[in-house]
């Protein structure tokens, strides 16, 4: 007897993903030209998409495109649903979850992170023979920080889509609101000005690389044309002037100091007189 297959297509990646989520909430979007497409939904929300993703929504079943316009089909909340609670339960037993508190406009907000997606977390695991840990802890510190001011002046990478609100049509708090995210924004672009300019030229770009773009060692080597294992050894020098500028060392105490012969101080019990 045999068994009834699922029709349920194969996990997709991230983009297809994001694409569903997208759709399942908006449940039908404009799409613009070229490539990139861009979706814009009823409610305003916009986001980028690679016209291949779409292509392949498509013809998994999962999207339904008429002319210029991309609608969630009748399954895809039932593949999403599938989707993660499958992937959820595979995906643990290669992650190194850690809980960390972020900024949100709504306040601070405690968030699970994948270490081990980050190439300088696996970096801080790396030790030498002597069991020494390759980069220290301030350089690490240090490499954190830039990524914070990097996502939070809204530099990051559009990798798959970009979620753009409107400020069209939002009430006097939200807008207030939305001010006072842009004031982060350029503090935060300020701050990474700053220690763009404290590594310099020559080792910022890796930094910004590894750190803020999650970009691997061996990626970052190939893409500037590096020797093999240089990467290593720039973005540790890199981290350690980001941690002295962070975290500059105390200035030195100025120390008095006199000279004269021997005796060229007064004998002020002599001035004014010794007690018997």
């Amino acid at each position: 007897m045999n068994e009834k297959k699922s029709a349920m297509p194969a996990p997709a990646g991230r983009p297809l993903a994001a694409l569903l989520r997208f759709l399942a909430t908006a449940g039908k979007a404009k799409l613009g030209a070229g490539d990139p497409l861009s979706l814009k939904s009823e409610g305003g929300r916009t986001a980028t998409v690679a016209a291949d993703v779409v292509r392949e929504a498509v013809r998994l079943g999962l999207a339904v495109r008429n002319g210029d316009e991309l609608s969630a089909a009748a399954g895809t909340r039932t593949y999403l649903r599938r989707l993660l609670a499958g992937v959820e339960g595979y995906q643990d037993q290669h992650r190194d979850i850690a809980a960390r508190t972020v900024d949100t406009a709504s306040g601070r907000q405690a968030v699970r992170v994948n270490q081990l997606e980050s190439p300088l977390s696996a970096l801080a695991r790396l030790k030498d023979k002597a069991g020494t840990p390759y980069l220290g802890e301030s350089a690490v510190a240090a490499g954190e920080r830039l990524a914070r001011d990097f996502l939070r002046c809204g530099l990051q990478p559009r990798l798959t889509m970009s979620w753009e609100p409107r400020l069209a049509g939002r009430n006097g708090g939200e807008l207030g609101q939305a001010r006072e995210i842009s004031d982060t924004a350029v503090a935060a672009r300020q701050r990474l000005q700053a220690a763009i300019e404290a590594m310099g030229p020559e080792l910022a770009g890796v930094a910004l690389d590894v750190c803020c773009f999650m970009k691997g060692l061996e990626t970052v080597e190939r893409e500037r044309q590096w020797p093999v294992r240089s990467a290593k050894l720039m973005l540790r020098a890199a981290l350690m002037a980001l941690s002295r500028h962070y975290a500059p060392a105390p200035p030195p105490q100025r120390r008095s100091h006199s000279w004269g012969a021997e005796g060229f101080r007064p004998d002020m019990a002599d001035r004014f007189g010794r007690a018997d």
